[in-house]
């Protein structure tokens, strides 16, 4: 019964793309009057209302088919964009820099899930002192996001980026340059140095470079990590980050 309903969509599927190319020689050839197309698809839609199985099947295997080929191209991205995720010199490190796992996070200072999960990833910098924490800035939620953004990278300069990036992190409200400004202060940056910083073309660069990198793995929001080969878009909880630097370790 199987191999019949693969046999029957398989030439129908055949019949009819190669009847609707235009163009093509065959098509020329093979057309069907107007009585014969009405035969053919009400023989076909009494054979799917008879076996709508066949419609499951056949949506499952495109299902199927879809995930394996986003997979495809995930794995050739990362592949690809290897040292740009690894070995920017412009983005900021945590952890240990010589570390031999890679968790790769992008980031929006707006975004509350990414607040959320800095504690699982502070708990895992202190359960493994070999993994190094590379932080992408990713600022997708509208003007705040991306002035604070600037402000963290221009940090960067007077070597206080990662105490501005926690202070960033546990900050409340809606991000302007007033508010910024008080925050880099509390830290002990100097504001008058950062804002010039933050107009940089070192600044405009790196974050370029981010975003365009953020497209090319055809990341859709934050938080969004990458440990070893995978991509974990969304929240990821310590015991997933545990499990996932584990396999990649296993890899190396």
């Amino acid at each position: 019964m199987m191999f019949r309903i693969r046999l029957f969509v398989a030439v129908f599927a055949f019949v009819t793309a190669v009847c609707c190319l235009p163009g093509s020689g065959f098509a020329e050839t093979a057309t069907f009057s107007a009585s014969q197309k009405s035969e053919i698809e009400h023989l076909v839609r009494n054979y799917l209302v008879k076996n709508p199985e066949v419609l499951v099947e056949a949506m499952t295997e495109l299902r199927t088919r879809q995930q394996l080929a986003e997979k495809d191209e995930l794995n050739k991205a990362l592949a690809k964009n290897r040292s740009a995720l690894l070995n920017d010199p412009k983005t900021p490190v945590a952890g240990n820099p010589q570390g031999d796992v890679s968790v790769v996070e992008f980031y929006d200072y707006s975004c509350p899930y990414c607040k959320s999960v800095e504690d699982n990833l502070k708990a895992l910098l202190k359960a493994d002192d070999k993994v190094r924490l590379v932080l992408k800035e990713f600022p997708v939620l509208g003007t705040g996001s991306t002035l604070a953004a600037k402000a963290a990278l221009a940090s960067q300069a007077q070597g206080k980026f990662l105490e501005f990036h926690e202070a960033l992190m546990t900050a409340r409200g809606q991000f302007t340059e007033e508010s910024l400004m008080r925050v880099a202060k509390s830290v002990g940056l100097d504001t008058a140095r950062l804002k010039a910083d933050m107009e940089s073309s070192s600044v405009e660069s790196a974050l370029a470079a981010n975003m365009a990198l953020a497209e090319d793995l055809n990341l859709r929001g934050t938080p969004a990590f990458v440990i070893g080969d995978r991509l974990f878009p969304g929240v990821i909880d310590l015991k997933a980050m545990k499990q996932a630097v584990a396999e990649a370790r296993k890899k190396k």
